[in-house]
């Protein structure tokens, strides 16, 4: 038996170590995903989270609501409020996501999210895991889609992060051994293949021909290497699409390009990478206010902003000028995963018309521009299927 400093680092990551086999046992038995069309009522969860969460939440809600009325009206969609996801309810609780909350959370089929607050050094809040990364995790959500689009720029971008892996999978359960700090990377052969072949999926479906595989697989040679392997084992699933592989670090220089990053299509990346490049590829649609993404797992799915909380514009009282457009994309991306195809087409094209083209309304995040419920209105006054 191990004894001196090394003898309870070596017990913590056994420990972290038979945790993560545990965890790819269980994703080595999923079933795939869930049909919603064979539902006899589909449960909405809406979870405005803290800071302006609530806010622009609430904005979304009500297109959706406006969108489907119909169903909701006939017992086939129901929207349950779960509004127990607040910082103060999580600190109260010493949990990322108090257990009641978890379980109303289980309860729905799909949720709408606002953002959340994750306490960092020096916060008056318990160092509490991040409520995102939780729910990722304990709804098994693998698959973060992100989507950019500035047409007049040709772009038309579809990020797939991988979600409960990487550098997050064990974020909070780093250590220090006298004047070293350790943290864990993780990946599973079933958690990059799921992801890998959701992208390909994507691509396959929407008619894309482009695959870009993204790591740093030269230096980090065990995990992103094992990432990179498996999506070049995948790409021979499906010929009518290129597979090619960039270094992280180049693809942030080439998004920037005007010459190159039309070329991009559907980008699979690591979850770290995925959270830095999908928010600098957001600024290209206008920062990440504008920016929504899909959480997909087999049983349950999550759709977000991809944007903090902004506690700041809730203390200045300017939480009503927040911009909903990140969380009216995410509406978007939650009516296609539903099977609503019809009304997400229409809600996406009332946003292009509101952000891109009239531009009758201006966000500011102040009273200098609009409120977000007023910019919520303009939409509505757009769409056609209602």
């Amino acid at each position: 038996m191990m004894c001196g400093p090394l003898s309870a680092p070596t017990a913590h990551f056994t420990k972290l170590l038979e945790d993560q086999l545990a965890r790819a046992r269980r994703m080595a038995q999923d079933d795939g995903l869930i049909d919603y069309g064979a539902l006899d009522r589909l449960i909405i969860g809406v979870c405005g989270g803290d800071g302006i969460g609530p806010a622009i939440t609430a904005q979304s809600e009500r297109v959706l609501k406006l969108l489907l009325r119909d169903e909701a009206a006939a017992g086939r969609v129901e929207f349950r409020v779960i509004d127990s996801l607040t910082i103060e309810r999580r600190a109260a609780a010493n949990r990322a996501i108090p257990e009641d909350t978890l379980e109303e959370l289980k309860a729905c089929h799909v949720i709408l999210k606002g953002p959340t607050t994750t306490p960092r050094a020096g916060d008056p809040w318990p160092n509490i895991e991040s409520a995102n990364v939780a729910m990722r995790k304990e709804l098994d959500l693998f698959a973060n889609v992100r989507p950019v689009k500035v047409p007049d720029q040709g772009i038309d971008w579809v990020f797939f992060r991988e979600n409960t892996e990487g550098a997050y999978a064990a974020g909070s359960l780093g250590l220090e051994v006298e004047d070293v700090a350790v943290d864990f990377t993780v990946v599973t052969t079933a958690g990059c293949r799921r992801l890998i072949r959701a992208a390909f999926e994507h691509a396959k479906k929407t008619g894309r021909d482009r695959v870009s595989i993204v790591t740093k697989a030269n230096v980090i040679k065990t995990t992103d290497g094992k990432f990179l392997s498996i999506a070049r084992e995948i790409a021979k699933d499906y010929p009518g699409i290129t597979m090619d592989d960039w270094y992280v670090d180049i693809v942030a220089a080439k998004l920037v390009d005007p010459k190159r990053r039309r070329d991009f299509q559907v980008l699979a990346l690591p979850n770290l990478y995925g959270d830095i490049i999908t928010d600098e590829a957001a600024e290209f649609q206008g920062g990440v206010g504008t920016a929504g993404s899909a959480n997909i797992g087999a049983r349950y799915a999550m759709f977000e902003a991809i944007h903090g909380s902004a506690p700041r514009m809730v203390e200045e009282g300017r939480d009503i000028y927040a911009d909903p457009c990140s969380m009216l994309r995410a509406s978007v991306m939650l009516l296609e995963h539903i099977g609503r195809a019809a009304r997400a087409r229409d809600l996406e094209r009332a946003l292009d018309v509101c952000m891109f083209e009239e531009k009758r309304l201006r966000i500011t995040g102040r009273d200098t521009g609009c409120t977000g419920a007023e910019f919520a209105d303009y939409v509505c006054s757009k769409l056609t299927t209602v």
